[in-house]
This record gives structure tokens, C-alpha cells and sequence, in this order.
């Protein structure tokens, strides 16, 4: 990972639905080629933060850089062409995968990651066939290639979903929940997918749970409560800490 070089830089963000104030001035940075896990309790606060970076939620206020792209979060509700092509040139340079996977059923898992290229970059038809098909290898499905979705494990979805992301080229991927729907024997399989992602040095972004992947995996630990960031801390440091509340927390997702 380079320090020096931030793919990632939040500061006071914030977000309210209604009466309730999701996020309250969050600020911190993820560096180029690290990988960054975020943990919390529910309703915390952690994927409207995922979400608000590549806007697909609304921030009312802070400032969000991506790539060096930055987006003045104030006023977005009527955001100006020059706002909105920012807006776009982040997610051109971003990807996102989906605790519920997102994947369209009526495409084979090879055009689910190919539709992506094809549609947003207008990557060539078979430049995107070559590059799906990489990718799924590298995810462990190319046996699974013309095979839809109604007829793939959960775990099986999720790995597609991860490599329909690659295959739109990221600087960065965000990880909302990527296991929590999945049973406990197939988180793995999508698990060892990431750990491979992170030895090649993706930025990444993940919200999840999975306590042994953080601290395995993760160069910092960011925890949030109540819309703000509690801790954050590389993993050593965060698991072995005494922060009452990371306490309690840990102990109710470790039981």
C-alpha cells in the first residue's frame, strides 16, 4: 500500500432520513492499496457511509473524495453539471458489491460481468468475453459460466457479483456485508476471493462482521456507533484494545 496516496478521503460527512441523523461529521481516509474493514452495531451507520461514496445515497453535508475525485456534499440535491460529472467519473472508478448480490437473473453469470464493460465503458464485445472469462477463473467459476443465477449457491452469486466488479477495472471496491447472507459454508469460498484480492493489492472497503478476515486481512479496523467513528486502529491494536463499547460489540458477534 502507498500511505502517501489517498483512493479515499471523507470528511464531516453527514446524512439524515427524516428525523433520524444517520451521520454525524465522519471523517477518515483509506490509502491506496489498503484494505479497511468497518464494523459496528446496527443502524450504526456503516452502509449509509458505503453508499454515500458513490452516491447512491444523497449526503447532506461534508466533502467525499474518490480517486482524487472530490465531491462537495452540500447542495446535492440540485447538483451542478460540473458536480454530477464528478459524480459519475467515481463510480466510472469504482465498483460496489452487494450483500443481496444484485445479479441480473436473466443473464448467464459470464454476461453478468460482461454487461458492465460492454454498456458503461463500451469495451468491445469480445475484449469484454475475454476479460469476463479471466475473471471468472480467477473467482473459481469458470466452469459456471453459462450458468444463470437461479441455478448458482449463494456463494457462487457472490463471486460473480466480485467479479463483475473487476471486470469494470476499480480503483477501489466497497464491500457492503459481502458474507452476511450467505450460510457459513460458503462464506469462505467468497472470503478467500477477497483475501486474494487484498495480496494483490486492491483498495478496499469492506462493512462485515467477519471478525478472523479483519484481523487477518485488514490494515485498520475503523469501528462506528451512533453515526461516528469510535475507533480506528490496525486490527492488533483494535482487537486487543479496551474501549468498552468494541467490547461489548465484539463479544455479542464472537457468541
Amino acid at each position: 500500500m502507498n500511505l502517501n496516496i489517498k483512493t479515499i478521503g471523507v470528511k464531516g460527512l453527514s446524512k439524515q432520513f427524516g428525523q433520524n441523523q444517520v451521520l454525524r461529521g465522519v471523517d477518515f481516509d483509506v490509502s491506496k492499496g489498503e484494505v479497511v474493514v468497518i464494523m459496528g452495531p446496527s443502524g450504526s451507520g456503516k452502509t449509509t457511509l458505503l453508499r454515500s461514496l458513490n452516491f447512491l445515497e444523497t449526503p447532506d453535508d461534508g466533502t467525499v473524495s474518490v480517486c482524487g475525485i472530490e465531491v462537495e456534499c452540500s447542495g446535492l440535491q440540485r447538483p451542478s453539471r460540473e458536480t454530477q460529472k464528478r459524480i459519475r467519473e467515481i463510480r466510472q472508478r469504482s465498483a460496489m458489491v452487494f450483500q443481496s448480490f444484485n445479479l441480473f437473473p436473466h443473464m448467464t453469470a459470464l454476461q453478468n460481468v460482461m454487461e458492465g464493460p460492454i454498456s458503461v465503458k463500451g469495451v468491445a464485445r469480445a475484449e469484454a468475453t475475454e476479460r469476463a472469462t479471466r475473471l471468472l477463473d480467477q473467482v473459481g467459476l469458470a466452469a459456471k459460466s453459462n450458468e444463470y443465477p437461479g441455478r448458482l449457491s449463494g456463494g457462487q452469486k457472490q463471486r460473480v457479483a466480485i467479479a463483475r466488479a473487476l471486470a469494470m477495472e476499480p480503483e477501489v471496491i466497497l464491500f457492503d456485508e459481502p458474507t452476511s447472507a450467505l450460510d457459513p459454508a460458503l462464506r469462505e469460498d467468497v472470503l478467500v476471493v477477497m483475501r486474494d484480492l487484498a495480496k494483490r493489492g486492491m483498495t478496499m472497503l469492506i462493512v462485515t462482521h467477519e471478525v478472523r478476515f479483519a484481523r487477518d486481512v485488514a490494515d485498520r479496523v475503523v469501528f462506528m456507533d451512533g453515526g461516528v467513528v469510535v475507533e480506528n486502529a490496525p486490527p492488533q491494536e483494535f482487537f486487543s484494545g479496551t474501549s468498552s463499547r468494541v467490547r461489548q460489540f465484539l463479544n455479542l458477534i464472537e457468541t
